[in-house]
């Protein structure tokens, strides 16, 4: 699936199909929102101002928001954001696609999350967002990325059949955008944000 495919699953979803391509009942898919809320909380600090980039319906943006977080979520699907809003009316939103998100979001983050979105991308637009991500950052905060991201649309077919950045190739462009790997238990990718290479 392309990043255009993934956006209009979401939009044509029926609201109570809770995940458009895969079948997940609705306590899964809020307990798996839940657990990486609190897999975040263990690195990102107490009341930080956190973006949330492909949000979607707020399954990591409201726990995040219960622990007590500043999140803004962005999604590129107006439709999702609406449900959010329907969640929970005092989350803040913002509508795009990624390439204009510091003008959007108005205001640099201590943190930044992207998690199962460049797996929708090519490796030309998911380095874009990267860098796009990385201007919201101030300088010390920190930048969360799911890895995975296909090498062309065709390749993202499914959920699971993508490839991956080569680790060389990922490095450079984080010393070039100025993210500095940091050593987790997490899943993800843990950047600090600092003066670019």
């Amino acid at each position: 699936m392309s990043a255009a495919d993934i956006i209009t699953a979401w939009d044509q979803a029926d609201p109570a199909a809770i995940h458009p391509s895969r079948d997940l009942g609705e306590d899964a898919y809020d307990a798996s929102g839940r657990a990486q809320a609190n897999a975040l909380a263990t690195v990102i600090p107490a009341g930080a101002r956190i973006l949330d980039f492909g949000a979607g319906d707020g399954r990591v943006t409201l726990p995040l928001a219960d622990l007590g977080y500043q999140v803004t979520a962005a999604d590129s699907s107006p439709r999702m954001l609406a449900r959010l809003t329907n969640r929970a009316p005092g989350i803040g939103t913002v509508h795009t696609d990624g390439q204009d998100l510091l003008t959007k979001v108005g205001r640099k983050q201590d943190a930044a999350l992207c998690l199962a979105v460049l797996i929708h991308h090519t490796r030309a637009t998911g380095a874009a967002l990267v860098a796009q991500l990385r201007d919201t950052v101030k300088a010390g905060g920190l930048l969360i990325l799911d890895w995975p991201t296909s090498e062309t649309p065709e390749e993202a077919s499914s959920w699971l059949e993508v490839t991956t950045w080569d680790p060389a190739e990922q490095d450079a462009l984080c010393a070039r955008l100025g993210l500095k790997a940091l050593d987790t238990d997490l899943p993800w990718s843990v950047y600090r944000a600092v003066k670019p290479t």
